[in-house]
């Protein structure tokens, strides 16, 4: 399927030569979607919302339950959970998520995703806020990661909002803003400005994850008071000019291959900027900025039989050569995507996955997370 559709897309190209489209689409007709659930189901409630009117761009947030005190409140008026005002609300670290699809498909309501992020949401004990960033080739590159960077300054707003909010003395300030403009959840329940934002992305989500967290260094205070402390790429669709050995033993394995990874990048790159060693393809383009050691703490999942998976490695060799903690997890008899893929979620992989992932984050936010500025 996926396969099929690459080169439908190309196919499309080749015969409809129109320009990249500033509204864009997020997901595909043939996803499997998941419906949103603003009440509790299965420990984890969810929203849609949309937060750029002149984009497709959207946000599924994952709210786990224990951010609220027992007794559940009442959620009949609204229709799902609504944070009670005027009373102390737990407070839980935020996680953007990307999910994969080569650039060109997947969607952050997509089954799959949507279980895995209640996963993630879950174990972690964080709010997951996963990005529907546009997708190519109706929007190549550098749609998708703008949208990542619009939404963490969407979260940094969000948090400024929310601290108005909370100065009973300057409520004329907040007033003035709009408190339609506040996320009820986040705003309640989210604390990117004391624990950080966590950054995490799956397969071509791994590199908008990766290019936010190079923006947030190089951006330092302006992004006040978010910041990015760490980040989690897993099967990261990295690649370059100059094959590694997984490239060549792997060429024509399991799902992403060579070729379906060519024709995923003739998608989402402009035709002039066609080039496997581009800074969104190869992390470690010479001269690409900031400097590795001022990047956060990096964990990277690999697959054994993931085509991409030495290209993962050597990047995290090149942080921990510069001091940053950067673990790999490297899972054996799996493929691209196995903690993520719907049919391979319940997988013994896919779960011990989740679970390694969780330690390592639950590690950085008992730390209370670091700055890291450029």
């Amino acid at each position: 399927m996926a396969k099929n559709l690459l080169q439908t897309l190309s196919q499309s190209c080749l015969t409809d030569q129109k320009p990249s489209s500033s509204f864009g689409v997020s997901s595909r007709p043939h996803e499997s979607i998941a419906a949103s659930n603003p009440s509790f189901t299965d420990g984890v409630a969810t929203k849609d919302i949309h937060v750029d009117p002149f984009s497709s761009l959207s946000l599924r947030i994952f709210l786990p339950d224990t951010a609220v005190t027992s007794p559940l409140p009442s959620t009949h008026d609204y229709g799902g959970y609504l944070p009670p005002p005027g009373k102390f609300h737990r407070k839980l670290p935020v996680m953007l998520q990307f999910h994969g699809g080569g650039f060109v498909s997947g969607s952050n309501e997509s089954a799959g995703n949507d279980a895995f992020c209640r996963r993630i949401a879950k174990l972690c004990d964080v709010i997951v806020v996963a990005v529907g960033y546009r997708l190519a080739p109706e929007t190549r590159y550098p749609g998708a990661f703008e949208d990542g960077l619009k939404v963490l300054n969407w979260l940094a707003k969000q948090s400024n909002l929310a601290a108005c909010g909370r100065l009973d003395s300057q409520s004329h300030i907040f007033d003035s803003f709009g408190a339609s403009m506040v996320e009820p959840w986040l705003a309640a329940h989210g604390d990117p400005s004391r624990t950080g934002v966590y950054c995490s992305g799956s397969s071509s989500g791994a590199n908008i994850a990766d290019y936010l967290a190079r923006k947030a260094v190089e951006a330092g205070k302006l992004l006040d008071p978010v910041k990015v402390v760490a980040q989690v790429l897993m099967f990261p669709f990295f690649t370059g000019s100059t094959p590694t050995h997984s490239e060549i033993k792997l060429a024509n394995s399991y799902f992403y291959d060579k070729s379906m990874c060519k024709l995923a990048w003739n998608l989402f790159l402009p035709q002039e900027q066609l080039n496997l060693d581009h800074p969104a393809a190869n992390p470690l383009t010479a001269g690409r900025q900031p400097p590795l050691k001022f990047m956060p703490p990096t964990l990277t999942v690999v697959a054994e039989h993931d085509f991409m998976r030495d290209r993962a490695i050597f990047y995290s060799e090149e942080l921990r050569k510069v001091n940053v903690d950067a673990p790999v997890l490297d899972y054996k008899d799996a493929v691209h995507e196995f903690a993520t893929l719907d049919v391979l979620l319940q997988t013994p992989q896919a779960r011990a996955c989740a679970e390694d992932v969780t330690i390592w984050v639950k590690k950085h936010i008992s730390l209370g997370g670091h700055e890291f500025s450029y």
